[in-house]
């Protein structure tokens, strides 16, 4: 029997990842991914997906939004890592993706560690997040960066084009270069 110390059960590993994402404790979260991996066989990347994209708190935050409403850099670039990881999931409450939580976690700090914080908002724009998604309240990430905070709406405003505009800014860039592909395809 166990005793007040010994609980009947362990977290399970959803949980581990939601504590891990909250704290940005990366060796909580790599010890959870190794033992999935290690349980799940040959499945393993699957399993590991599955958990990380359905661990999700009483609001509907997923690991990615707590990773980003706490700042958690290695937690976030760790999950981006697996393959199979939602980028983008909704959560319940404000109907936000992480990167609407990172950009209110940029505009919780002060002005001076603005540039450091927007590491966030970077890692997931580079993993494919969406910055045109709008939220309950029709809002996209850019729309939320605090006014005296230029350089981050640059980024999230051009991310929006890239995406928009992406094929044809690829296509554009091959004629220019008279459709020779990139330099490594020479001899």
């Amino acid at each position: 029997m166990a005793g007040p110390e010994q609980p009947d059960e362990g977290a399970t590993p959803r949980e581990l990842v939601l504590e891990a994402s909250r704290r940005d404790n990366v060796e909580l979260l790599q010890e959870v991914i190794d033992k999935l991996s290690k349980t799940a066989g040959p499945k393993s990347t699957e399993r590991v997906a599955e958990v990380l994209n359905n661990a999700f708190d009483g609001v509907g935050n997923h690991a990615l939004h707590l990773a980003a409403t706490h700042g958690s850099y290695e937690v976030m670039d760790l999950i981006l890592d697996q393959e199979g990881v939602e980028v983008d999931p909704i959560d319940r409450f404000e109907r936000d993706t992480p990167l609407h939580k990172a950009v209110r976690f940029v505009n919780s700090l002060p002005h001076y560690k603005w540039e450091g914080a927007k590491m966030l908002v970077n890692l997931l724009i580079d993993a494919g997040a969406d910055p045109r998604v709008r939220n309950k309240a029709k809002l996209k990430p850019a729309d939320l960066v605090d006014p005296a905070n230029n350089d981050l709406r640059l980024t999230l405003r051009g991310a929006e084009y890239a995406m928009i505009a992406g094929d044809d800014i690829v296509n554009l860039d091959d004629d220019a270069n008279g459709g020779a592909g990139s330099a490594s395809d020479s001899d």
